[in-house]
């Protein structure tokens, strides 16, 4: 049998100190558990068939069966994501003797699928925006899907590999290359050279910008927090080995429970949205009638609607000069601005506000959005993302300063709004799905990982200021990335608090530990972008070989 970084324990298996982490599972929770999952898969697809069938959608057999592997791969890799990344989470009130192993990944499980519910779903958009411009576009084609079962699918397997050798891997750091390696397979697949252009770069820059910090604030975070501690709680007790196999006193256990439930409220809030932006494109490429568009938006206000979008046509037709275009070449200079991240043009400008006003005149016909045709809505849909995205990278631009006034500014942003609440949106039960499968996820397979976060970071038994230092630093920066949006490594956060307050406690760091989790920090994105590219082109291929592609 393989041995694991998980089954070496420095700490030794005989260590009386260690938790009981083999308790076996009662027989009625593993029914309950059964019981959870089909409930939820049911409710997804009732809830599928409901939403379909009120506007008059009716899906075919095969799209019905490639809808149902897409969003089985897609939580599965939301339930793999529950037990890699949120063991980290319960390690040190295991650790610490402060919850009973069972009982802290279940408490965990339960406030991911909480974090999950209440979140706000822009980290969901941050990751859609990564991938290329056709898959959005197309998404409902051969290739679109090729690209999101290979994305979901490298995703998942790495994961599963170093969840295997018990390494702290971050699932963020995981989706987000596979996205980088499909988007330059398909551009390489496509015109054979200038593979960058598949990746909207500006967008990856500013997320992986998140991961590589992330595990600088996790370790100096923890750090400065445990020295500030040591200065201000000057209970002896804080700073000690836990007594064996005994809880904390009141105070400090109170302080370990709420730290890992911090963490586990921000990790659903954070990680579960990644799934959720990956369902609704499959979502949007089976049944587009009832996906794409936000039909829930009232139809009182349209007229606002269709205001905005024509005070946002005029601003950009005003800085377009004599550049005039129709809106079938209007589409064309758009998409192509968006491969190149090129929107200083007056052409440009001039397709903005050619779609812009062409998408008021539609909602303006149909008087809402829930009375868009079905023939119309997958077009209406790429109009408002071309228009959306096109506009927002007018705005970037370095000579935007001088093109665009204030008042400009304004009229834009208000039309942006709107766009984003008509096509950016995830129902209910997506996220109830998505919690579920990462609240679930929480509570299986958590030993490997809670074993090298508790036992192979540092040389010493973890005493309850470093857990609760560690935790609380990871709490504060995932739910501030949260805020603006950005996805963030629960994993490099937490496991580097956990060497931080090590050091931070006078205590030295297992060399061999840091070295691996490192050497996987730096790998995962090579490692999942070659398996991703590889993945794709060999669903491509199949695909196109079968004449569907």
């Amino acid at each position: 049998m393989a041995t694991t970084l998980a089954d070496s324990a420095p700490l030794g298996d005989a260590d009386p100190d260690r938790p009981a982490l083999d308790a076996p599972a009662n027989p009625i929770a593993r029914i309950v558990f059964a019981l959870t999952i089909l409930g939820g898969l049911i409710y997804a697809g009732v809830s599928i068939a409901n939403e379909t069938a009120a506007v008059g959608e009716t899906l075919a057999i095969a799209t019905v069966i490639l809808l149902a592997l897409a969003l089985l791969i897609a939580l599965g890799f939301e339930f793999v994501n529950g037990f890699h990344d949120t063991a980290n989470a319960v390690a040190t009130v295991i650790y610490t003797n402060s919850m009973p192993a069972q009982l802290a990944v279940v408490w965990s499980g339960f406030f991911n699928l909480l974090g999950v519910l209440l979140s706000s779903g822009a980290v969901a958009f941050s990751i859609v925006t990564l991938l290329p411009v056709e898959l959005i576009l197309n998404v409902g084609n051969a290739a679109g899907f090729a690209m999101i079962f290979a994305l979901l699918l490298a995703a998942i397997l790495w994961n599963l590999a170093t969840w295997y050798v018990g390494l702290p891997n971050s699932s963020s750091h995981a989706l987000i290359g596979s996205i980088l390696g499909v988007g330059l397979a398909n551009q390489l697949l496509s015109n054979g050279a200038g593979g960058t252009s598949g990746v909207n770069w500006a967008k990856a820059q500013e997320v992986l910008y998140g991961l590589a910090i992330a595990p600088i604030i996790g370790f100096f975070g923890a750090m400065a927090l445990l020295l500030i501690m040591k200065q201000i709680l000057r209970n002896p007790k804080l700073y000690a080995k836990p007594a064996a196999n005994e809880p904390p006193p009141p105070g400090i256990r109170g302080l370990l429970i709420f730290t890992c439930t911090a963490v586990s409220f921000a990790h659903g809030g954070n990680d579960g949205q990644k799934g959720m932006g990956l369902i609704m494109l499959i979502l949007i490429g089976c049944a587009p009638t009832a996906y794409a568009l936000n039909r829930g938006v009232p139809a009182d206000a349209t007229p606002a609607f269709v205001q905005h979008a024509d005070s946002a046509a005029n601003v950009f037709a005003a800085k377009a000069g004599a550049a005039t275009v129709n809106i079938i070449t209007a589409r064309d200079v758009l998409a192509s601005a968006l491969k190149t991240k090129s929107a200083s043009d007056p052409v440009v400008y001039a397709a903005i506000g050619t779609v812009s006003r062409d998408i008021g005149a539609q909602l303006s016909t149909y008087g809402s959005l829930a009375n868009v045709p079905s023939a119309v809505t997958s077009p209406l849909r790429n109009d408002m993302y071309l228009a959306l995205d096109a506009s927002k990278l007018a705005l970037k631009d370095k000579s935007a300063a001088s093109t665009f006034n204030e008042a400009d500014r304004a009229a834009i942003s208000d039309f942006q709004h709107e766009l984003e609440g008509s096509t950016r949106f995830i129902p209910t039960w997506v996220k109830i799905a998505v919690a579920i499968a990462l609240g679930l996820g929480t509570m299986v397979g958590w030993k490997r990982i809670v074993v090298t976060v508790g036992e192979k970071i540092g040389k010493t038994h973890m005493t309850y200021g470093m857990g609760g230092a560690a935790e609380l630093m990871a709490a504060m920066t995932i739910l501030l990335a949260d805020r603006f949006g950005l996805p963030v490594s629960t994993t490099h956060i937490l496991s580097s608090g956990v060497a931080g307050a090590t050091v931070a406690s006078g205590a030295g760091l297992q060399g061999a530990t840091i070295r691996n989790m490192a050497l996987a920090w730096v790998l995962t994105l090579p490692a999942v972008m070659a398996l991703a590219g590889g993945l794709y082109w060999l669903f491509l291929t199949a695909l196109r070989m079968a004449g569907t592609a």
